[in-house]
């Protein structure tokens, strides 16, 4: 993992079509190539995870890690907006909203996804053009 230190890492609920949609939004807009991709399920995903210490069954969609922290929830969401390109980074000004209230709207979002976008069988699968984005 030497290769990705410098990168901050997206892991995400690989069978969510709602996650995998929005990996694919961040991949189109992360035009300096900061952003490195795993499944929350995959072996990579799960070793972050403990390294990190985030409890799964807390936390199951989104996770940021960026600078050897982890950040869940809403502020890993804004933290990544900060690092597209366009106007993205102009969502990170909802920082300012406390986080109970911010993870309160992410968490209603991220309980109902598997019913407003449904679930894969399995995890995505990069295309060959992708493939070195994905741990």
């Amino acid at each position: 993992m030497n290769r990705t230190s410098e990168k901050k890492i997206i892991l995400f609920d690989g069978v969510c079509n709602l996650c995998n949609s929005s990996i694919n939004f961040v991949i189109k807009r992360d035009r300096k190539d900061v952003f490195r991709f795993t499944a929350l399920q995959e072996e990579v995903g799960r070793g972050l995870i403990d390294k990190y210490g985030i409890d799964p069954s807390n936390t199951d969609s989104i996770i940021l890690i960026e600078n050897n922290k982890a950040y869940i929830k809403s502020s890993a969401a804004l933290r990544i907006a900060k690092s597209m390109s366009g106007g993205y980074p102009l969502l990170f000004i909802f920082m300012v909203i406390p986080k109970f209230i911010r993870n309160w709207v992410y968490d209603f979002v991220a309980r109902n996804r598997y019913k407003w976008y449904g679930k894969k069988e399995s995890c995505m699968i990069p295309t060959p053009e992708l493939k070195a984005k994905f741990l």
